[in-house]
Parts: C-alpha cells; sequence; structure tokens
C-alpha cells in the first residue's frame, strides 16, 4: 500500500530532483494549481531540482510558453523534457520513413520541425495518407472524436505496413471538466487492430533517459534512489517509474479522482485507493489528494 502523505514537504528532504507531471498535477489544462506550484517553488528553494517529465507531444519551448500563460512560474522548475522532443529525435532519425502522414491539431505542427541535436536530420516531407511510408500521431484532429473514427485509415495503413510514430503516450487528458482523448489512445487502436505504434513519453525509458539528460545539463546527476517521480496517471507516470526503479508520488485528485475517492481539496479514501491500485497491480511509493 502506498503511504499517504500530507504535504510535499514531508518527503522533500530524501530526494535531490523530482521528474513532474504537469496536466492534473501543476494544472487541469485551464490554469495552474496555486499550492502545486508553491510546493515545487519551495522545494527549489530547499535545493531540490525539478524536471518537467510530461508526454506533451510538443517541444519543450512551446511547453514553457504554454505553462507561463497558465499561470506556472519560472521559480516553480529547472527544465523541461517532453515526449515531443523525445520523439522527434527518433522521426528525424528515420524511426517512420520521410514522406508522412501528420495527425494532430494545427498547433502541434511544431512536432515537424528537426530538433537541434539530430546532426544530419531525415529531410521530412507531410503527404496524404496514400503517398505516405508512415504516420506521425499528436493526437486527434477533434480530441473529443472517438478513437473508432480512423478506423478506415488505419486499416489502409496497416495494409501498407506503416508504423505509427505517437508523440504522446497519454490515453485520455482532463481539461477542466472535460476529458479529451490523446495520441496513446489513437496507438493503442492502431496496435490492437495489427499495426506497429512506436512510443517515447511515459512509461517508456526514452523521456526519463531525456530527464535525467536535462539534470545533468544543469549540473546534476542524482542516483536513482535521489530521484521522485510524481504523476497523476498510474499506466504512465507510476508505471513508467516502477519500469525505471524510480520512487513515485501519485496524486490521486486527477485521472484516477473517481476511483480513489478523492474530492476537491482533499485525500483519497484509502480503501479506495488500496482497491484501486490492486486492480491496476501498481504501487507507487507514496499518495496525495493533491499536490501541496
Amino acid at each position: 500500500m502506498a503511504r499517504i502523505i500530507g504535504g510535499f514537504a514531508e518527503i522533500a528532504d530524501r530526494y535531490d530532483a523530482a521528474f513532474v507531471d504537469l496536466w492534473g498535477c501543476l494544472h487541469n489544462g485551464l490554469r495552474a494549481f496555486p499550492e502545486a506550484v508553491a510546493a515545487m517553488v519551495a522545494y527549489r528553494a530547499r535545493g531540490g531540482k525539478v524536471i518537467l517529465v510530461t508526454n506533451a507531444p510538443r517541444p519543450r519551448a512551446s511547453v514553457e510558453a504554454q505553462i507561463e500563460r497558465l499561470g506556472i512560474p519560472r521559480e516553480a522548475w529547472d527544465a523541461i523534457a517532453t515526449s515531443g522532443d523525445a520523439a522527434r529525435v527518433a522521426l528525424f532519425q528515420g524511426a517512420v520513413g520521410s514522406r508522412v502522414w501528420f495527425m494532430g491539431e494545427n498547433r502541434d505542427r511544431a512536432f515537424l520541425e528537426p530538433p537541434r541535436i539530430v546532426q544530419h536530420p531525415v529531410p521530412l516531407l507531410e503527404v496524404p495518407l496514400d503517398e505516405a511510408e508512415g504516420i506521425v500521431c499528436c493526437g486527434p484532429a477533434d480530441p473529443f472524436a472517438h478513437p473508432d473514427v480512423n478506423r478506415t485509415a488505419f486499416e489502409y495503413a496497416i495494409e501498407r505496413g506503416m508504423r505509427l510514430l505517437c508523440a504522446n503516450p497519454d490515453i485520455v487528458v482532463d481539461r477542466g471538466e472535460s476529458r479529451e482523448w490523446c495520441a496513446g489512445a489513437l496507438a493503442r487502436l492502431y496496435e490492437e487492430m495489427g499495426g506497429e505504434s512506436l512510443y517515447f513519453g511515459k512509461p517508456h525509458a526514452p523521456i526519463y533517459d531525456l530527464g535525467r539528460r536535462r539534470l545533468s545539463q544543469i549540473g546534476l546527476l542524482p542516483p536513482d534512489d535521489k530521484i521522485l517521480c510524481v504523476g497523476d496517471g498510474i499506466l504512465t507516470d507510476i508505471a513508467g517509474a516502477v519500469g525505471e526503479g524510480l520512487d513515485s508520488l501519485l496524486i490521486t485528485g486527477g485521472l484516477a479522482a473517481a476511483e480513489t475517492r478523492t474530492a476537491p481539496g482533499s485525500q483519497p479514501d484509502e480503501a479506495a485507493l488500496a482497491a484501486y491500485l490492486e486492480v491496476e497491480r501498481l504501487t507507487p511509493t507514496y499518495a496525495i489528494g493533491f499536490l501541496r
């Protein structure tokens, strides 16, 4: 059973760095959570380093601009590692070919710009599906449309042997009170239909490698037992931490609020949390209703 804590300060001194999820932990897609922001500012003031590790399918500069608009100040974090950055490296190394069919919203098209760390990027051309070698999936064009609307296109792509590069393994995300589909839901459907999907965000190793690289860039490379992963996704944040051998803190008031009976501003129901973790077969080191 995970230990339920009352505040981040209870465990902060045990860790030199925290890999902190954004959506559901520091903001809800519309605005920042003041208590969560304050907790990270206080942690950094004590010497801790905060790496924002997010499954956003965009470059870190885009994420930085977004969170500033939402009210997350620069004082709350040290560096950003995005699923988009990790996936873009593979994309421009030719993971799905050079002629690609793009899935996503217009704001996600920055993903198709080559990252500076790839010295000789594969020339990339966005083309219609019937001319493509592979699929770049940043998410659905309509985040409220069920993934099944893509079945016909996916059948065609699978028949032609295309691989799908998933820029964001999240299945759903809550924007305020509305739940939206993410790229991970499309990639899962593609696999269920017999296709091959490539993943780079949580819970997969490449984004954790990128997080450690970000720590190294700011002059810190702590042992694994000094890194804590914080997030609200049991199958992304917590599963990823377990896979990497890192401690974790589950924010129960995010995606699992209903299952853990976490009311706004409160702690999870202990029995409900235990039942939820038993069903998911994953146990975080700690749990808290909301990051504070």
